[in-house]
């Protein structure tokens, strides 16, 4: 088998990523729980963060593990989806997984994995729920000394739900993949809320009351600890500007003054969440030093979330995929930048809320141009142009995302800001096409 073989060995499976019908395969943590038993119980290797929540895990995901890297630790960062490469979900110490160890990796799985399906009571094995197999396998490997594992798809039954965290981190909850989350807040609160541990500590995002209630509940019920950003503790923003922003986060404990190079007010949120939990390790007896928590923030990387591709016109890319992204987006851009005209380069996912996200984009957009990502579930463009003429918005429409792009920037004067936004699909497709996925993979 070589590195094209086994992405196609993956890839064969469900991967709920590229479907717009769910429940193919039941949910549960019953095949990856068998597994790893088979395995030697990789995902006990280091101890964990474990990141769950709507909209800025990754992104804190990323924070936590900078953190854990500046100051020397061997950490593995699982984290989806990609953007480029299979191999940027799996990273040890920003170096994304070689070729060659998935291979052997997956080899060294593909007969515990044939044996189950030959077996039949448990159902075949998702793509996501091999993937959280191969990163476990590769942290074990690789000996970490901390595993930043990003939650897939809700909490409760998702397959990295099998870890036994030092601290869980739940970030701000909205509704998103209502066919399977429910279609509440509350009900999302509950499954994201099923990542908390007895006997663990939880750190959260400000929270909607019904999700801060459940959130509560749950670590009430479990003899979890729970800190709260907002409450317990709190951030402001100094200053921004298009290198990066400069905050001061206080604690309990501590004062932090940091600076990171990600854009947007809520990065700062996650900032602040990332030194929450770092903070919560610390009172563990982790070796953190808020030196190394402000070099970590500093150098932090992340692409694809308020990315700016070009300058003049400014070409910036933000993977605002559902209602409340798009929402925090348009708000961000009001805020912190200075433009003559947005022209929106715009692309959903068939299962998203696309009138609400073109709702909340439409009184930020002077031009549209829709359009869609190669991916099998992103939304025909006709629907989007068709969400705009509702409110009385003309739209042009593109087949593909450089094309969008290049129609966006030749309408666009060089005081403009020309913005790619939707799905990270859409925004995969424009780092490619601005020659940035060497960003992408990092080092």
């Amino acid at each position: 088998m070589n590195y094209q073989g086994a992405l196609e060995y993956i890839n064969s499976f469900t991967d709920y990523e590229k479907l717009t019908s769910m429940l193919l395969e039941p949910f549960g943590l019953g095949r990856i729980e068998r597994l790893l038993v088979r395995l030697g119980n990789p995902h006990l290797t280091g101890r964990v963060f474990h990141v769950a929540g709507t909209k800025g895990k990754g992104s804190t995901a990323a924070m936590i593990a900078s953190v854990l890297d500046a100051q020397g630790y061997r950490t593995g960062l699982f984290s989806s989806p990609h953007l480029h490469s299979f191999r940027e979900r799996i990273r040890v110490n920003g170096q994304l997984i070689p070729e060659n160890d998935l291979v052997a990796l997956l080899q060294e799985v593909r007969s515990p994995v044939e044996e189950m399906h030959r077996d039949g009571a448990l159902g075949r094995i998702t793509t996501f729920e091999l993937t959280t197999l191969l990163a476990f396998l590769y942290f074990s490997a690789k000996e970490v000394d901390f595993q930043v594992i990003e939650v897939g798809l809700g909490g409760r039954l998702d397959a990295t739900n099998v870890v036994r965290p030092l601290v869980g981190v739940i970030t701000s909850i909205s509704l998103d993949h209502t066919s399977i989350l429910g279609t509440t807040v509350r009900q999302v609160a509950m499954e994201k809320a099923g990542i908390i541990k007895p006997g663990t500590v939880v750190v959260t995002a400000p929270q909607e009351p019904e999700a801060e209630e459940t959130i509560r509940l749950a670590c009430n019920e479990r003899g979890a600890r729970l800190v709260m950003l907002g409450k317990d503790v709190c951030w402001l923003r100094q200053s921004a500007s298009l290198e990066g922003q400069t905050l001061l986060v206080r604690t309990p404990k501590a004062d932090y003054r940091l600076r990171i190079p990600l854009l947007g007010k809520f990065q700062c949120e996650n900032a602040a969440l990332a030194v929450s939990a770092i903070e919560e390790a610390r009172s563990l007896g982790i070796d953190i030093s808020p030196r190394s928590t402000a070099q970590g923030l500093a150098k932090v990387s992340w692409p694809g979330r308020m990315h700016i591709l070009q300058h003049r016109p400014l070409l910036l890319a933000d993977g605002a995929h559902n209602v409340h992204s798009a929402a925090v987006l348009r708000e961000t851009i009001k805020e912190d930048l200075l433009y003559h005209r947005c022209i929106l380069v715009l692309g959903a996912s068939i299962d998203k809320d696309t009138a609400g996200i073109v709702r909340e984009f439409n009184p930020l957009a002077d031009v549209v141009v829709a359009t869609r990502s190669h991916h099998p579930r992103s939304a025909p463009p006709v629907m989007i142009a068709r969400e705009f003429g509702f409110l009385g918005k003309e739209c042009r429409i593109a087949g593909d995302v450089p094309g969008a792009i290049e129609t966006a920037l030749e309408l666009a004067s060089p005081d403009d800001l020309v913005l790619v936004t939707g799905s990270l699909f859409v925004v995969a497709e424009a780092l490619e096409w601005a020659g940035a996925a060497e960003l992408i993979e990092g080092g």
